[in-house]
């Protein structure tokens, strides 16, 4: 496969996104950046097509996909569409979360100048769309493997990346962090992550997806110890020298967190786990810096 323009796929897996998905899908619509194409992987069996196009929402860049089955994961819907994609760039969009204006333009710019991911600070919302806080916000970087979690502490699937400089799929033995863990392939090649300050993404926290959600925890704690235990294995193979060192760390500090934080929820009624987590963060960075 021969990659040679500039176009961006943006890969969307919907499974019952019926409510949220125009707001993604317009989010697209919207960007400065002209040269995109959307893929929405339907994994519950709904024709997003046309229930998109009874909305007001069709354009010839929709690709429509389905995995043929209800519930069988997001990772397997984003796979099944990188299977498909010949473009050079891919961003991920969960279709209850929306780019704002300037991403793609902005990814893209940054793409061709430096690293082959961009990443990108995030406003978290609520259902309702209001803002809860901003991750990641700051002046544009390039960041080591290392040190991306510790800025880029919540979320990972706003990345943009160059598959002609690195690529990969979505692990489908792991239930959660599996954007992390793609992350963690796309490293094996890629050295540095460009990172955009100004947030250029909205991620929307439903209560279905918080993490004291009914079973989501528990779920999140396995996937966790399961990277750790694969990096401190020597699984992954990275470009950056401290790459494994920084996300050792950053895993351990998330599982104290995690461990602390229903007595924290308690005493906070309403605690953002971002919040209850970034001060461990902090005071690591303080320790290290420190000694």
């Amino acid at each position: 496969m021969t990659l040679t323009d500039a176009t961006v796929a943006v890969v969307i897996p919907a499974y019952k996104a019926e409510k949220l998905i125009g707001e993604a899908v317009r989010s697209v619509l919207a960007q400065t950046y002209p040269d995109w194409e959307i893929w929405v992987v339907a994994d519950d069996g709904e024709d997003y097509e046309d229930l998109l196009g009874r909305a007001g929402l069709a354009d010839n860049r929709f690709h429509f996909l389905s995995s043929g089955r209800v519930g069988a994961g997001a990772s397997r819907a984003r796979n099944l569409a990188l299977d498909r994609i010949q473009t050079p760039y891919v961003a991920i969009l969960d279709a209850d979360d929306r780019m704002k204006p300037r991403k793609l333009e902005l990814a893209v710019a940054a793409l061709a100048a430096s690293s082959p991911i961009v990443s990108s600070a995030l406003e978290v919302m609520d259902a309702g769309y209001n803002r809860l806080r901003l991750v990641g916000d700051g002046p544009d970087r390039v960041l080591s493997p290392g040190g991306y979690k510790f800025v880029n502490l919540s979320m990972d699937s706003m990345i943009v990346w160059d598959r002609r400089r690195c690529d990969a799929r979505y692990d489908l033995n792991l239930t959660n962090m599996t954007d992390l863990e793609l992350l963690m392939q796309l490293w094996r090649t890629a050295a540095t992550v460009h990172h955009l300050g100004t947030p250029q993404h909205d991620y929307i926290k439903l209560p279905s997806s918080m993490s004291n959600g009914e079973g989501v925890t528990e779920r999140m704690i396995a996937s966790k110890k399961a990277l750790l235990e694969r990096l401190e294995k020597g699984q992954y193979r990275f470009a950056a020298p401290d790459a494994a060192e920084g996300l050792i760390a950053f895993l351990g500090l998330s599982l104290a967190a995690e461990a602390a934080y229903p007595l924290a929820l308690k005493e906070t009624p309403g605690l953002l786990f971002e919040n209850h987590l970034e001060p461990m963060l902090r005071a690591y960075e303080a320790q290290v810096l420190a000694d």
